[in-house]
């Protein structure tokens, strides 16, 4: 009885946390693909060049993409987008619960659920923001191993693992790194030497897209302008401060939970407040000053990176259009993750406090319950698939159609990339419902794509920092026929895909210049495949110059590689010494039972 009890207890986080997020996702568990802004997976994600930072844009998605290719070859890719998106939601849950085990089963359950259901992660899951979400989700753990770590126990190699894992963006190893280096830093002189192993492994997990951003050199500045465009926003009737106290204030208000932006917005904050309010003291007394320090400080950065552009957009801006990488603090909210996991502590402790100020056990109890229960109530809408924003939907066979050709024409001996029109960033393709997406159709073929990576934010265009899309877009829009054709090649392109839907989308809203609402005249390009959906074009009788990037020169190239190999060998190393100090530890447990 008591080792079924003791089963009942371990698993109970893990059961809490995989019930919330069922409930969170509903139909994007179903058959098909989750396809929603930023947040596209295919079948199989073919491994290219450009997924180790080696083409003209910007490394905004590595290491991820080079992740998911190779994982999607052992997982098929549908499988292993619900098994990312249910497993990042119970780690976070599971990972708030230990966060305030100590303080009882009403806290860790209050923490598990505010930590889960909240404008952040609901927000960040609407626009599509997977890895980042991921990056929440470790957070928890992060800190329990920086408080270890400090503490003067042997956990780097745990430490290195998560963080790898929390790495698998750009903002994400930011966010993940200053949580864990700002976590040891306050621990004082005690804490220097774990704190260099710390900023070591940061370092060497992020590598690949930290090498990659530099060899773009000033390229990777971005529009200043577009500060104001991505800052902080209020969310109803909430201004954009008290929108960041709630862990919302998202720039695009197509994502913000509905229940957001009405009275329910203004009770859901003032509640966290006073609940929090009431953990303080709870919370002070429970934890150390070190302890307290590792949540408090990185919570003081991300709060104020993520108003910064609201309340300061010129000295943000002139960062921006200056400082090479400065971008990645153009959305600042992202960096509201590092509040989270201290509001989530606040929360479950303010709950257990409230409920432990009633005398009576039965109305404790309830009051506990339904405190507990209250990110539900206050944001119903974030329940079903975000209601119904998220839903799983099956690619159209066009698509594989297209990808074939483009196969049957690689192995025929054709190199080149796939440039992807209209060029726009996004579509909103009816066999997904009309959902916005990132353009999907790149990542469905087996070459390098270009895309254009120009936004369109409340009806403002904000500049994309690839130079090679930039010129593209100007061929598209002052030539025609063979000298565009040659044009294109000269940029490395050899296949032209043209979204058929979306091209008569944007005519219809009257946008009918070359290569949006009209398909671009290439007289001498055989066509591979026409379909309803989609038409491929191979271009013929010129040879291109390739695109400009680090693939086109060996010393950049291999320092790259060697980044790559650097946060490999970290990884593997760390996992390789964890499984060395597990197995004699396993090998004594053994050892003792038999004695015994």
């Amino acid at each position: 009885m008591g080792r079924r009890s003791d089963a009942v207890v371990r698993a109970a986080p893990a059961v809490w946390s995989l019930a919330l997020a069922v409930l969170m996702l509903g139909p994007a568990l179903g058959r098909g693909y989750v396809l929603a802004y930023d947040m596209v997976w295919v079948p199989d994600l073919t491994v290219r060049g450009d997924f180790l930072g080696l083409g003209s844009s910007l490394p905004r998605a590595v290491p991820s993409d080079m992740v998911v290719a190779l994982l999607d070859e052992v997982v098929p890719g549908m499988v292993l987008q619900k098994l990312v998106l249910v497993g990042t939601l119970v780690l976070a849950g599971t990972g708030a619960w230990r966060l305030v085990a100590r303080a009882g089963v009403v806290a860790s359950v209050a923490a598990s659920t505010f930590y889960l259901w909240n404008p952040f992660v609901a927000e960040r899951l609407g626009i599509g923001h997977w890895p980042l979400l991921m990056t929440y989700a470790a957070l928890p753990w992060i800190h329990l191993l920086v408080l270890r770590l400090a503490a003067g126990e042997r956990c780097l190699p745990q430490l290195v693992l998560w963080l790898a894992f929390a790495s698998l963006s750009p903002v994400g190893g930011i966010v993940a790194g200053l949580h864990a280096v700002l976590g040891l830093a306050v621990a004082g002189r005690a804490a220097t030497r774990a704190t260099g192993w710390a900023v070591g492994a940061v370092v060497a997990v992020n590598a690949p897209w930290l090498v990659a951003g530099v060899l773009h050199g000033a390229g990777a500045v971005s529009d200043a302008a577009a500060v104001r465009l991505f800052a902080a926003h209020g969310e109803g009737i909430l201004p954009s401060w008290a929108a960041v106290l709630g862990l919302g204030g998202i720039w695009n208000a197509e994502v913000v939970p509905a229940s957001r932006t009405t009275w329910v917005g203004v009770v859901s904050l003032l509640l966290v407040l006073l609940v929090c309010a009431a953990g303080l003291r709870s919370w002070s007394g429970a934890e150390g000053r070190r302890a307290r320090l590792a949540l408090l400080v990185p919570a003081a950065v991300g709060l104020v990176v993520a108003i910064a552009g609201a309340v300061a957009p010129g000295p943000v801006g002139w960062l921006v259009g200056h400082v090479p990488g400065a971008g990645l603090v153009r959305d600042g909210t992202r960096f509201l993750a590092l509040a989270a996991p201290l509001l989530a502590v606040l929360w479950g402790r303010g709950v257990a406090q409230l409920a432990a100020s009633v005398p009576a056990r039965l109305p404790a109890v309830v009051l506990g319950t339904v405190l507990a229960l209250t990110p539900l109530a206050l944001m119903p809408d974030a329940a079903v698939g975000l209601s119904g924003r998220l839903d799983a939907v099956g690619f159209p066979d066009d698509l594989e159609s297209a990808r074939r050709a483009v196969a049957d024409s690689r192995r025929a001996g054709r190199e080149g990339d796939v440039l992807s029109l209209p060029f726009t960033s996004y579509r909103r393709p009816g066999w997904n419902d009309g959902r916005r997406t990132l353009d999907p159709v790149g990542r469905h073929l087996p070459a390098d794509y270009l895309a254009s990576d120009t936004l369109v934010v409340s009806g403002t265009e904000v500049p994309g920092e690839d130079p090679r899309a930039r010129r593209v877009a100007r061929d598209l829009a002052t030539l025609a026929g063979d000298d565009l054709e040659r044009a294109l090649a000269d940029e490395g392109i050899t296949w032209v895909v043209v979204d058929l839907e979306a091209t008569a989308d944007l005519a219809a809203e009257g946008l009918d210049a070359p290569a949006l609402g009209s398909v671009p005249a290439l007289p001498d390009a055989e066509v591979l495949h026409r379909g309803d959906l989609l038409a491929v074009w191979e271009l013929r009788g010129h040879d291109g110059a390739g695109a400009a990037g680090p693939a086109g020169r060996p010393a950049s190239l291999a320092v790259l590689l060697g980044a790559w190999a650097l946060a490999g060998g970290a990884i593997a190393a760390a996992a390789l010494r964890l499984g060395t100090r597990r197995r004699p530890a396993r090998r004594v447990h053994r050892e003792v039972h038999r004695g015994t």
